[in-house]
């Protein structure tokens, strides 16, 4: 069964249509009641698919003229028309939000969330090499405040690739990488980080150059209404939890804090329901696929979610000494130490931002 949601497969349907030209510009899409008929579905999910289409610029909606496919654009004309569209969509969608109670902040937020989410699904296969800066390693909402800020801090762009912080160790040790994020608790030293460095890049000279503490916890629904407060709730009946993805260090060490409490993950329903990202977490929470998450507070408070606190952990950047000379490095590093920095980092809620830009080096 395609687990694709509906309205997507919709969308998909409809913009198969145009590229094979069953569908040609102008032409007028089926009302939203004789979409949902078609697909056994409610008007909303049709409206949302051709919402979804609006936003690729395949169609357009006028009130009293139904939705057509666009039409063509002028080739001279088309960079400052798309992006004029682009823009009224978007005007479009503040007000929507502005109407229903939401500030600029959260919309900007939310938006960046978004995006985040969207950069990470598409899982690039291979970071590539050049000008920009290449990261690998766990999600994180600062990185991506950071990677969206990197340009004027640096000069250049940064790469980003989530793929969790052993996955961004193992990017760093084969070179495909500039610098790594991770945050992996190691049990038997009780530290953060370089134990996990010391044996994935040994005899190499890295620093490791905070970004902040973190808070992480439990995304529960608004009131947490099940009253969940520690890792043993997850296994009580009818709870369902949703997990990160294996190789994350929020992963690692939820798996390492069930050793040791002698709770058996086959007890957690949705243990294996993996997810990329804090924020993909913090989503299925908000949308009542999930009772119960495991997450940085950030993102539980980007979707206006509570959060209940286990631990606090502490997030670096690791870069190995030859990237460390690079002028986009050194410029991330003086950026992390001022005080712009840190309360850019903690306005997102849930950080510690007294040990940003602190370096240490490891031998």
């Amino acid at each position: 069964m395609d687990s694709t949601p509906l309205y997507q497969q919709i969308a998909e349907a409809i913009r198969q249509e145009v590229l094979r030209g069953s569908l040609n510009p102008g032409d007028q899409l089926p009302t939203v009641r004789k979409m949902a008929a078609r697909w056994a579905c409610t008007p909303g999910t049709v409206q949302r698919a051709y919402k979804a289409l609006a936003g690729q610029g395949i169609v357009d909606s006028r009130p009293g003229q139904g939705t057509r496919v666009v039409g063509a654009v002028p080739a001279a004309a088309g960079i400052p028309l798309r992006r004029a569209t682009l823009v009224h969509q978007a005007e479009a969608f503040f007000l929507e939000t502005l109407a229903a109670g939401y500030d600029l902040d959260e919309v900007e937020q939310a938006i960046g969330l978004a995006l985040d989410r969207w950069r990470a699904l598409a899982q690039e296969p291979a970071l590539s090499a050049g000008s920009a800066l290449r990261f690998a390693g766990s999600h994180d909402p600062a990185v991506s405040l950071i990677a969206a800020q990197f340009p004027r801090i640096a000069g250049c762009d940064l790469q980003v690739a989530y793929a969790g912080s052993l996955g961004g160790l193992m990017t760093l040790a084969l070179g495909d990488a500039d610098m790594a994020g991770c945050h992996l608790w190691d049990a038997e030293s009780d530290s953060y980080n370089a134990p996990f460095v010391q044996r994935l890049l040994p005899g190499r000279r890295v620093a490791l150059l905070t970004l902040a503490h973190r808070r992480l916890g439990l995304i529960v629904p608004p009131g947490n209404p099940a009253g969940l407060t520690d890792l043993p709730d997850l296994a009580r009946p009818g709870q369902r939890f949703v997990n990160r993805q294996r190789g994350a260090g929020t992963r690692v060490w939820l798996d390492a804090q069930l050793h040791r409490r002698a709770l058996d993950p086959a007890r957690i329903a949705g243990y294996d329901d993996e997810q990329r990202t804090h924020s993909q977490v913090a989503q299925a929470v908000a949308e009542g696929r999930a009772d119960v998450g495991l997450g940085v507070q950030a993102a539980a408070l980007a979707y206006g979610l509570d959060f209940v606190l286990l631990t606090t952990e502490r997030y670096d950047l690791v870069i190995p000494a030859e990237a460390w000379e690079s002028p986009g490095v050194r410029a991330l590093a003086c950026w992390l130490a001022t005080a712009e920095a840190r309360n850019a980092i903690a306005d997102l809620g849930g950080y510690d931002t007294h040990d940003t830009g602190r370096v240490s080096w490891l031998d």
